[in-house]
């Protein structure tokens, strides 16, 4: 069974290939998820069977300086939440054949009776408050990855990996793998890179903040622009520029597509969406979820290498922020192979 977490689609179009690999060795799948994770997985993989499996349903504050007070505020509930999904994995043991557990970053699917495998990118959890709480934040952290039979954590191995401290902390529990980097994409020859593409997503109601913010922007802007709402639950817009091409969502492969073609794209700065940039080659503009220190981190982070362009969405300004990117370095980062390590860890795993 692959369970990934619901903070976004990036958890799930992770497993995309975990899920493929797993098919093309002739096993046999069981994806546990919500109903849009679900229908994703659905249309991807039309011959996997797909079960429903709650999220943790995490409200997010729309000022920054409240996002991660918010996230505290409701550890409780998933201290709790995390309890029933343990207990909803002891049921579907018995409703299903299941023989194996891959979880991406859902923290109560282990269980002594089966290997458990969990997946993250974040052993140090960044909070915002200092090294005390983040350490505390840490070892609680830690105390939930241990449960588990083994901890796959999704970047590379090598000295900071593309995650720096999120995924290379000080000190990293027993039984940890790094896999490797992961993306559903695959690099296309681009028959046009002369437009700008916006690739939003990420949790509400920062999301739509951000699109009214981009909307306003992209009106005045003289170039083709592709817009990719990145939610199916956005409302329609008349308000459609004749220079723009709308989308709510895209299948992989038209993602492909439009993400091969684009000269920069402008997106946030989540993990999955990083790791598709990385393996396309791409030049983007990162704006990070204000408040979320993953996503500030890793803007901070990337832009400092001069690996890819990250600007405040407070300070953001379409026209200068192009301006900005026809100047940046874009260096390239070069981890041989990043993207087929995973195959090595699943076939040892398998192999057990």
């Amino acid at each position: 069974m692959v369970a990934p977490l619901d903070w976004g689609l990036g958890h799930t179009t992770r497993c995309v290939p975990i899920v493929k690999y797993l098919l093309d060795k002739g096993e046999q799948v069981l994806f546990a998820g919500n109903s849009w994770q679900r229908q994703y997985i659905e249309r991807t993989f039309p011959e996997i069977q797909t079960i429903r499996l709650d999220g943790y349903d995490v409200q997010y504050s729309r000022s920054a300086s409240f996002f991660m007070f918010l996230v505290v505020v409701q550890v409780p509930k998933l201290l709790k939440r995390i309890k029933s999904e343990n207990e909803w994995l002891k049921n579907a043991l018995k409703e299903h054949d299941i023989k194996a557990v891959i979880s991406d970053n859902r923290y109560g699917l282990y269980h002594p009776d089966i290997p458990c495998v969990i997946m993250t990118h974040q052993l140090q959890v960044l909070s915002g408050m200092g090294s005390l709480i983040d350490n505390s934040v840490r070892r609680l952290h830690y105390g939930y990855l241990e449960k588990f039979d083994e901890r796959w954590v999704v970047d590379v191995e090598e000295k900071h990996g593309l995650a720096g401290v999120l995924s290379h902390p000080a000190e990293v529990p027993a039984n940890t793998r790094y896999i490797g980097l992961l993306s559903q994409l695959e690099r296309k020859e681009a028959r046009s890179s002369n437009y700008l593409l916006v690739l939003l997503s990420g949790p509400e109601p920062q999301r739509s903040l951000l699109s009214e913010l981009l909307w306003g922007q992209l009106k005045h802007h003289k170039g083709q622009v592709v817009f990719v709402e990145g939610s199916e639950d956005a409302g329609d817009r008349n308000d459609v520029p004749k220079h723009t091409t709308y989308h709510k969502q895209l299948t992989k492969d038209r993602l492909d597509d439009v993400m091969s073609g684009a000269e920069y794209i402008i997106c946030r700065s989540g993990y999955s969406t990083v790791m598709d940039i990385v393996k396309l080659g791409k030049k983007a503009i990162l704006i990070p979820t204000p408040g979320q220190t993953e996503q500030e981190y890793l803007g901070k982070q990337l832009h400092e290498q001069g690996v890819l362009m990250s600007v405040v969405q407070s300070n953001f300004d379409l026209e200068k922020a192009i301006v900005s990117a026809n100047k940046f370095p874009y260096n390239s980062l070069r981890f041989e192979g990043a993207y087929d390590r995973y195959k090595q860890s699943v076939e040892d795993w398998l192999n057990k």
